[in-house]
């Protein structure tokens, strides 16, 4: 696979972090999708804004997780409005669609079963930093 071939859609952003993730976990852009789209699991991100799906892939001998973390952009809803006319077209459509952007952050396999909703302590100056880039 080449990052390259890994392009932004309307429905996904990937950011550069989460193209490398890919490369270095030998993972698929449509098997990080199936992950986003039908997870087994959602817990809140450790970065502000943001959540963690993630999908088991068991082997024979094996057991492994695949964690994608995302950040949900531009979702509408019926509660924007309901006059048509205030509206314009694009964002009808959004609507109708149920159109939202999500960013794929980061991409990982963690080995064996993770634990299931603990808080993961994260430094002050760590998330102060995280908080600059969101």
């Amino acid at each position: 696979m080449n990052i390259k071939s890994v392009k932004n859609t309307r429905e996904f952003f990937w950011t550069n972090h989460s193209k490398f993730k890919l490369l270095q976990y030998g993972l698929s852009p449509t098997m990080v999708k199936n992950v986003i789209r039908k997870p087994d699991r959602v817990e809140n991100g450790i970065a502000p804004k943001t959540t963690a799906v993630m999908k088991r892939k068991d082997g024979k001998k094996t057991k492994k997780e695949v964690w994608v973390m995302i950040q949900k952009h531009g979702a509408w809803s019926m509660e924007h409005g309901t006059k048509k006319e205030e509206k314009n077209k694009c964002e009808i459509n959004e609507i109708k669609l149920g159109y939202s952007r999500t960013k794929i952050i980061s991409a990982w396999i963690y080995p064996g079963v993770s634990p299931k909703g603990k808080d993961i302590y994260v430094p002050e100056d760590v998330l102060a930093e995280l908080e600059s880039f969101i």
